[in-house]
C-alpha cells in the first residue's frame, strides 16, 4: 500500500510538469493549427531564464513564486516575437510546412542557448525548504512534489474559467471551430493569435522553470519534451485542454508504475499507449472529428510529367554523379554516397507523403530496419553483400505492411504521431536487445564484399541502386496505381464511389515506401560498416521530412532536390562554423517563408510561369 500510494504521488507530480507543456502546445494548435515544434525550445528557455533569476533571487518561497512567474511572462514575450516575426506569415501554409519552419526556430535556438549559457548542465541550488519532506501514512513525500500535484489542477481550473467565462476565452473557442467566421465579425485575428500563442509560450516556459529543482536546464531537454508533449496532446485530442489533463494523468501514472514493475517496457510505454488509443480512438480521447479536412489535398493535385528541359538536366546530372569518382577524394566520395542514400530515403517518404498525403513522423523506422535487416544477414546468417541488401528492404516492407494495417485507417498529424509511435516502439526493441543488436554499441564489422570494398565501385552500384528506387517509385506514380493513390488522397469518398478501395491502396503506398526506406538503410549500413539505434532515432525521421518539404511536395523532383540541398549545406556548414544549427535553421526559415512550395516547387511555377508568358 506504502508502494503505491508514492508511485501515485510521484505520477500525480509528473502529470502535472507534462500537463503545463502540453497545455500550451494544445491552446496553441487549437486556435492557429500550428504544429508547433519548437514548444520545447519555448520549455527550454522557460527553463535556462528560470535559472539565471532563481539563482540570483532569494531563496525564499515568495521569490521562488515571483521567479517562475517572471519566467513565464519573459517566455510568453519571446513567444510574441516568434509569432510575429515568423508564425503570423504562414497560418495559411500547410501544416507540415509550419512544422518544417518551427523545426528551423528549434535548431537556431540551441545555438543560441548553447552561446549564452554554455555546454553543461546548469542544475538550480535546492534551499531548505525544496529538500523538505511531508510524511504521508508513514511515507516520506517531497513537498516540491505536492506544490506540483496542486499546480496541475490550479492551470486547468484557470484556464477553464478563461476559456469559459471571459469574452477572450469565448472569442478563442469560436477561433477553434472556424476561424474565417471569427474574422468575418470583425475580430482582430491577428491580436487573437498573438495573444493566445504568448499564453502557450508562458505555460511552457512556467514547465521549464518549474522542472529546475528535480532536474537542471540541458540543451537536450527541448527534444524530450516535445515529444512526450505531442503524445499527450495527441492522446487527449487536438484542441482540448480537458483532453490534455486526461492524457498526462494517464501517462504519468502509467509510467510512475510501469518503471517499477515493468522496467524493460518503460521506453515504449507513452509510445504504446499513444498507439493503442489512437487504434481504439482515432481523435483521441476527448478529441473530435475535424469539421473539415484540413490538408494538403488542394495544393498538391496536380503532379506534372518532367518537362523535355527536366529530362535533360537529370540525364546531365546522372552523368556528373558517374564520372564524380574519377575525380573526387575519398571524403568527397563518402559525402557524395550519403547523398545518394538520403535521396532514396527522401523519395520513399515523399512516395507517401505526397501522392499518397500520409505523412509520416516515423519514417526513420522502416529505414533502421533495413539497416539491420543488412547487419543481420552479414554477421548472423554470414550471407554475402547481394543477400543482404536484398534482406534490407524485405525486412522494412514487411514490418511497413505490418504497422501500415494500422496506420493507413487514420489522417493528418493522428497519422503521422502513430507512425513516431510504432517507431519509437521498434527503436527501443533495438536499444534494449543487447544480446541480439548490441544495444547502444551497435552492430559492427558491417562491410562491403571484396569487389565492393572500392569506394568507388560501392559508390557506383550505391547510385545504380539509388536511382533505379527512385526512379521506380516515379514510374509507380504515372502508372493507374499511382492515379488511383491521388484520387484516394483527394476525395477518398468519391474514390470508394468509383470502385477503388483506399485503404488497400493506401496501405500498398507505406508498405511501397518502407522497402524503398529498407534499401536506403541497408546501403547506409555498408557504406559506415555498423549499425545503431541512431539509424531509428527521431531526429533521421525530421531529416527526412526537411528534405522532403525543403524540395517541395508538389513535385517528383522535390525530394531529390532537397536531399541534396540539405545533406550538402549540412556537410558544409559543418566544416566551416560551430554555429551550424544557427546557421542550418535561419537558412530553412528563410526558404520556408521565401520559397513555401520549396525549392524543385519555386522553379516548377516559374518554369511554368515563363512559358505561358
Amino acid at each position: 500500500m506504502d508502494f503505491v500510494l508514492v508511485q501515485l504521488l510521484t505520477g500525480l507530480a509528473a502529470a502535472s510538469s507534462l500537463f503545463l507543456v502540453a497545455s500550451g502546445l494544445t491552446v496553441i494548435f487549437g486556435v492557429t493549427r500550428v504544429v508547433n515544434f519548437s514548444h520545447g525550445s519555448l520549455y527550454m528557455l522557460g527553463a535556462y531564464i528560470g535559472w539565471s533569476l532563481l539563482t540570483r533571487l532569494p531563496r525564499e518561497p515568495e521569490w521562488f513564486a515571483l521567479g517562475v512567474v517572471a519566467t513565464a511572462l519573459a517566455t510568453g514575450g519571446i513567444g510574441v516575437l516568434l509569432e510575429t516575426t515568423l508564425l503570423r506569415r504562414i497560418y495559411r501554409a500547410p501544416e507540415l510546412l509550419q512544422l518544417l519552419a518551427t523545426f528551423g526556430v528549434v535548431l537556431m535556438v540551441q545555438d543560441i542557448v548553447l552561446k549564452l549559457w554554455g555546454p553543461a548542465d546548469l542544475s538550480l541550488p535546492r534551499p531548505r525548504w525544496l529538500r523538505s519532506f511531508v510524511v504521508i501514512a508513514g511515507e516520506r513525500v517531497p513537498f516540491f512534489d505536492l506544490v506540483l500535484i496542486g499546480i496541475g489542477p490550479l492551470v486547468l481550473l484557470a484556464l477553464w474559467l478563461l476559456f469559459t467565462r471571459t469574452r477572450w476565452g469565448t472569442l478563442v473557442r469560436a477561433a477553434t471551430q472556424d476561424r474565417d467566421m471569427v474574422a468575418a465579425l470583425g475580430v482582430d485575428q491577428r491580436l487573437l493569435f498573438t495573444s493566445v500563442f504568448a499564453l502557450g509560450a508562458a505555460l511552457a516556459g512556467m514547465g521549464g522553470a518549474l522542472a529546475l529543482p528535480d532536474g537542471s536546464a540541458n540543451l537536450q531537454m527541448d527534444l524530450t519534451v516535445i515529444t512526450d508533449a505531442f503524445v499527450v496532446v495527441v492522446v487527449g485530442g487536438l484542441g482540448s485542454v480537458a483532453g490534455a489533463y486526461l492524457a498526462s494523468l494517464l501517462i504519468a501514472l502509467l509510467q510512475a508504475f510501469g518503471i517499477v514493475l515493468l522496467p524493460k517496457i518503460t521506453l515504449v510505454l507513452v509510445f504504446a499507449v499513444m498507439a493503442v488509443v489512437l487504434v481504439l480512438r482515432p481523435n483521441g480521447l476527448l478529441g473530435r472529428p475535424p469539421a473539415e479536412a484540413r490538408g494538403e489535398a488542394h495544393v498538391l493535385a496536380l503532379i506534372r510529367p518532367a518537362s523535355r528541359a527536366l529530362r535533360l538536366l537529370g540525364a546531365a546530372a546522372l552523368v556528373a554523379a558517374l564520372l564524380a569518382p574519377l575525380l573526387a577524394g575519398p571524403f568527397l566520395l563518402s559525402v557524395l554516397t550519403e547523398m545518394l542514400v538520403a535521396v532514396l530515403f527522401a523519395a520513399s517518404l515523399h512516395f507517401m507523403m505526397g501522392p499518397g498525403g500520409m505523412a509520416s513522423f516515423g519514417h526513420a523506422a522502416w529505414f533502421g530496419l533495413g539497416a539491420y535487416g543488412a547487419a543481420f544477414a552479414a554477421k548472423f546468417l554470414l550471407l554475402p553483400m547481394p543477400a543482404g541488401l536484398v534482406a534490407a528492404p524485405l525486412a522494412a516492407g514487411a514490418a511497413a505492411a505490418l504497422f501500415g494495417w494500422f496506420v493507413v485507417r487514420l489522417s493528418g498529424v493522428y497519422l503521422a504521431m502513430l507512425t513516431l509511435a510504432f517507431a519509437q516502439i521498434v527503436w527501443a526493441a533495438m536499444f534494449q536487445s543487447v544480446e541480439i543488436t548490441g544495444g547502444d554499441n551497435g552492430i559492427l564489422g558491417v562491410w562491403p564484399a571484396a569487389w565492393a570494398a572500392d569506394p568507388r565501385v560501392f559508390y557506383w552500384l550505391t547510385l545504380a541502386l539509388c536511382v533505379a528506387g527512385t526512379l521506380l517509385l516515379r514510374r509507380m506514380l504515372y502508372a493507374p496505381f499511382g492515379y488511383a493513390l491521388r484520387a484516394a488522397r483527394d476525395s477518398a469518398l468519391r474514390a470508394e464511389a468509383v470502385g477503388l478501395d483506399t485503404t488497400r491502396i493506401r496501405l500498398a503506398a507505406f508498405t511501397l515506401a518502407g522497402t524503398a526506406a529498407g534499401l536506403a538503410g541497408g546501403l547506409s549500413a555498408y557504406s559506415n560498416g555498423s549499425v545503431f539505434p541512431t539509424y531509428i532515432s527521431i531526429g533521421r525521421s525530421v531529416d527526412a521530412l526537411v528534405m522532403v518539404l525543403l524540395g517541395g511536395v508538389q513535385t517528383i523532383a522535390g525530394p531529390v532536390v532537397g536531399a541534396l540541398a540539405y545533406t550538402g549545406l549540412f556537410d558544409a556548414l559543418l566544416l566551416v562554423t560551430d554555429l551550424w544549427r544557427l546557421v542550418l535553421g535561419a537558412a530553412i526559415v528563410v526558404l520556408v517563408l521565401a520559397f513555401p512550395q520549396g525549392i524543385a516547387g519555386t522553379v516548377q511555377r516559374l518554369w511554368l510561369r515563363g512559358r505561358e508568358a
